[in-house]
């Protein structure tokens, strides 16, 4: 397959695989490996910064990361190469926090990676609409970001490989739409509706665009959804909520999506990925940069 005619921007992708990667280690902090609930609310609704000297990264960002090497080498998705490149990822780290679906998939895609076209489909019964495709799918939006549909495309294309339900996919389409109209100064969560596949991720998104922005943010993830079911529609929208919050305020973003917990790390990765696609990682603390596990 020939390598796609799109203009691409590896700046912009590198600026939203740095912030998903800080706001998955950032919010991983807050799980109840690390924080007893009552502590974490307090630590969180008080801007208090995570204490731990380093911050790693979870199975969010080592798929981010490997979806972002297949673009960096073959200039768009291309499946069998990324089935292979998850795979890898994978059987290196198995201990990176990656789903029970993840667990039966990609060991099996190591040694026969065009097998994803019949595996995926068959997992829990008509393929994942989990949030898998979701998180890591930021920077291929930054990187496409001249032209949206394209971006869309791709976003579809990726997600295939091991979310095969149509709201696994919405998913990842919303959430690269909003990385690359965040890069084109043309965020709003209307525009993220009227691009996304209909269904429950659509209708999850069209409640959060008629959510004021005062409203308080576990409030928003009370009525959105926080990750805690694993589900793009149960994901997706508090965390496009949040990134359209604080379009341009890393920091702020990140702390608000903190506040609704759940599968924060997830969350936090899909804003900061969104958030960071335009804003870089540049106006957040010094300590955080140094505190979170290098991307090499």
């Amino acid at each position: 397959m020939a390598p796609t005619t799109v203009e691409a921007d590896p700046a912009a992708a590198r600026r939203s695989l740095e912030a998903l990667a800080l706001g998955d280690a950032f919010g991983e902090r807050w799980f109840p490996l690390f924080r007893a609930p009552r502590q974490a609310y307090n630590e969180v609704r008080a801007r208090r910064t995570p204490p731990e000297p380093v911050w790693n990264w979870t199975d969010d960002t080592a798929l981010a990361r490997a979806l972002h090497q297949v673009l960096d080498e073959c200039g768009e998705v291309v499946q069998d190469r990324l089935a292979l490149s998850f795979a890898l990822a994978f059987d290196a780290d198995r201990a990176r926090g990656y789903g029970h679906g993840m667990h039966m998939l990609l060991p099996q895609l190591l040694t026969s990676p065009g097998d994803w076209r019949t595996l995926a489909p068959g997992l829990f019964e008509g393929g994942s609409l989990g949030n898998g495709a979701a998180m890591r799918v930021a920077p291929l939006g930054a990187r496409f970001h001249r032209d949206v549909g394209h971006a869309a495309g791709q976003a579809a294309r990726q997600a295939e490989v091991t979310h095969a339900h149509p709201e696994g996919i919405a998913g990842a389409v919303a959430v690269a739409v909003a990385a690359a109209l965040a890069v084109r100064g043309e965020f709003t969560l209307d525009e993220v509706v009227a691009r996304t596949p209909a269904g429950s991720v659509r209708e999850g998104l069209a409640r959060a665009a008629g959510l004021p922005f005062d409203t308080e943010p576990w409030r928003a993830a009370d009525l959105l959804g926080n990750g805690s079911r694993i589900r793009a529609d149960d994901t997706v929208p508090f965390a496009l909520w949040t990134a359209a919050r604080h379009r341009d305020d890393l920091e702020a973003a990140l702390w608000a999506t903190a506040e609704g917990f759940g599968d924060v790390d997830t969350t936090c990765a899909i804003t900061g990925g969104i958030v960071g696609a335009a804003a870089g990682v540049g106006g957040v603390p010094d300590e955080w940069l140094r505190r979170r596990e290098p991307l090499n």
